[in-house]
C-alpha cells in the first residue's frame, strides 16, 4: 500500500493551496471520482496527504494535456501497477 498518510486532516482550502489548484477544481475532481476526501460529521471535506499527492498527480497529467477521462484511466493503471508490484515483492519474499 502507498506509504503516504491517508489520515484526512486538511480543509479544502489548505489542500487546494498544497496542490496549487483552485478549490472549485477539487470539487470537480471529487464529482468525477478522481479523489475521495473524507468528510466530517457535518459534511466538511477533509483531505489526506495521499489525497494531496493524488491532486498533484492530476495537475501533472493535466499539464501533459490529458482530459479528465484520460486522467482517470491513468490513475487506475498506476494503481494496478502498484498492486502488481506489491504482489511480486510479496511472492519474491517467500
Amino acid at each position: 500500500m502507498d506509504r503516504t498518510s491517508r489520515r484526512a486532516v486538511y480543509a479544502i482550502s489548505v489542500a487546494a493551496d498544497m496542490a496549487a489548484m483552485q478549490i472549485a477544481n477539487l470539487r470537480v475532481y471529487e464529482r468525477r471520482g478522481l479523489v475521495s476526501p473524507g468528510r466530517t460529521d457535518g459534511g466538511t471535506r477533509l483531505y489526506s496527504d495521499h489525497d494531496v499527492a493524488r491532486l498533484v498527480r492530476i495537475g501533472e497529467l493535466l499539464a501533459e494535456g490529458l482530459n479528465l477521462a484520460g486522467i482517470a484511466r491513468v490513475l487506475e493503471l498506476e494503481a494496478e501497477v502498484g498492486r502488481l508490484c506489491a504482489e511480486v515483492e510479496r511472492l519474491q519474499g517467500r
